[in-house]
């Protein structure tokens, strides 16, 4: 229900600013201004949405909780979203989502409503889509370098000191 409400007073408020504004500066002023505030707009959301992915960056480097990173990337999306769209009631709400403190204050208010139940944090990566192993050298998997060494090769043989060398199999 809150959906279809929005979905309805949005326009109905949009069209009363149109007409509002239209009949006191006139339509085409009314015009460059909606063409002037989605240019504007979509420059900040660049600029915003570079500094929202460095600290989202940053937090993933740190290994610091990323969700407020987040959560202001999805909110400088969206107001993208409603600065292209055109009207007075849209922009002044896109506006309001680019400022850092309205963004904060929304993620606060939400984040006090959100009752984690769990978290997992896993270490490590497995490639085969087990768990990953949180202990290098922990499994079955050695990683390491090698050098292919041929048998007929004295050169390339190391000598009997370094205790690599293959034992006649006729010796057991």
């Amino acid at each position: 229900m809150p959906l279809f409400l929005a979905f309805l007073l949005v326009p109905v408020i949009e069209i009363g600013l149109f007409i509002q504004v239209g009949g006191l500066i006139g339509l085409w002023p009314t015009l460059a201004i909606v063409v002037i505030t989605a240019m504007v707009g979509t420059w900040l959301v660049k600029s915003q949405g570079r500094m929202a992915l460095q600290k989202l960056t940053g937090a993933f480097n740190d290994l610091q909780d990323p969700s407020e990173p987040l959560a202001e990337g999805a909110m400088i999306l969206f107001a993208g979203a409603l600065l292209l769209t055109p009207g007075f009631f849209t922009d002044a709400v896109g506006f309001a989502l680019l400022m850092p403190p309205v963004r904060h204050w929304i993620f606060r208010q939400v984040a006090a409503r959100v009752t984690v139940r769990g978290f997992t944090a896993q270490t490590g990566f497995s490639g085969s889509g087990g768990p990953s192993r949180p202990y290098p050298g922990e499994g079955d998997i050695i990683d390491g370098d090698f050098t292919e060494v041929r048998p007929d090769d004295p050169a390339a043989r190391p000598g009997p000191a370094s205790g690599w060398v293959e034992k006649d199999p006729d010796a057991r």
